[in-house]
């Protein structure tokens, strides 16, 4: 299994940066990370957050395109209904051309009211809308639709839906699925298959709600301030534009003590041998090809980002690239 690092550029008040240098940081960051043998970085998208929130996932994987050499690049998820399908298949297949083939898309629906009143697009069948950017883009890139074409063909599309529904959307578009939740994987491939697909073809990726150290009981009084942080946020940007009350403030430590049920209602702290334990039963059963974790929750500063980074790269992501007995590569 491939180990990446999710990045999203959040600058909250009570830890506020200097933006450029924030900006200027994640890619040196991004930098090492590959220099350290990363297998992909991923960018995700919102907009009008107030903590700075990445609005631009693949400007920003451009940028990171040309500092890297070897990490794939992804995006999850970009907001497709958002998007012109021309203009995000020029600017993907830009993005695959300066990283010599790396581009991985991860596309979604997003759910913020407020982000479709900005970009003036209703929010209604925005599924259907996202599904539809699919066809679209394999269109474009095919022969005779937008120039120049990507280095890959195809490029690997991904569809970051969760629960059995979207996970049926994604196999019978054949795409990728972005989801590391095991649960998944029937309804899917149930999917794939019912739409002339070999259940081979399934592809999982997606991200791992936690974060490794060296020391968990020693780190978990800051890192479940960025936390609850980081959950509150998402839960308070999700109502805004809505008459929903915003939800009240989690309780971080009752994520930690939960066993996962869903991909965001729980949280990992473990050093990297019980970390890659967790993430193989979680994922046990499944082709899920490649985990995430974010880089930096919430804000943290540059000297603990930094750490984690190295964390990942040099003591967990070995030890999910080993093989394990009895898997399919001993077969």
């Amino acid at each position: 299994m491939r180990v990446g690092l999710y990045f999203d550029l959040r600058n909250p008040q009570r830890w506020r940066q200097d933006p450029a240098r924030l900006h200027a940081f994640t890619l040196e960051l991004c930098e090492e990370a590959d220099r350290l043998g990363i297998d992909s970085l991923w960018f995700t998208e919102h907009h009008q957050f107030d903590d700075g929130y990445l609005t631009q996932p693949l400007t920003f994987a451009a940028a990171v395109a040309a500092r890297t050499t070897r990490a794939r690049l992804g995006t999850a998820v970009l907001v497709a209904p958002l998007h012109h399908p021309v203009r995000l298949a020029e600017e993907a297949t830009l993005v695959d051309l300066i990283s010599n083939g790396r581009l991985d898309l991860g596309l979604g629906a997003g759910y913020r009211k407020p982000e479709y009143d900005l970009y003036g697009v209703p929010q209604e069948r925005r599924y259907g809308r996202t599904d539809a950017q699919v066809g679209a883009l394999r269109a474009l890139w095919a022969a005779g639709g937008v120039t120049p074409r990507p280095v890959q063909d195809p490029v690997p599309l991904w569809l970051g839906y969760l629960g059995p529904q979207g996970a049926g959307r994604a196999g019978r578009l054949g795409t990728g699925l972005l989801t590391a939740n095991a649960e998944m994987w029937p309804h899917y491939r149930d999917a794939l298959v019912g739409a002339g697909y070999d259940a081979s073809a399934g592809r999982m990726a997606g991200g791992i709600q936690g974060f490794v150290s060296d020391d968990p009981e020693r780190d978990w009084a800051w890192v479940s301030e960025h936390l609850e942080y980081q959950v509150d946020s998402y839960r308070r940007h999700m109502v805004e534009g809505t008459d929903q009350p915003v939800p009240r403030p989690v309780d971080a430590a009752k994520l930690r003590s939960r066993e996962p049920r869903t991909s965001i209602d729980y949280f990992f702290l473990e050093p990297p041998d019980r970390m890659a334990e967790r993430v193989r039963a979680y994922t046990a059963g499944a082709p899920v090809e490649t985990v995430y974790f974010w880089a930096s929750i919430g804000g943290m500063s540059e000297e603990r980002a930094r750490d984690h980074v190295q964390l990942v790269c040099n003591n967990l992501a070995p030890l999910l690239a080993e093989q394990r007995p009895g898997s399919e590569d001993e077969k």
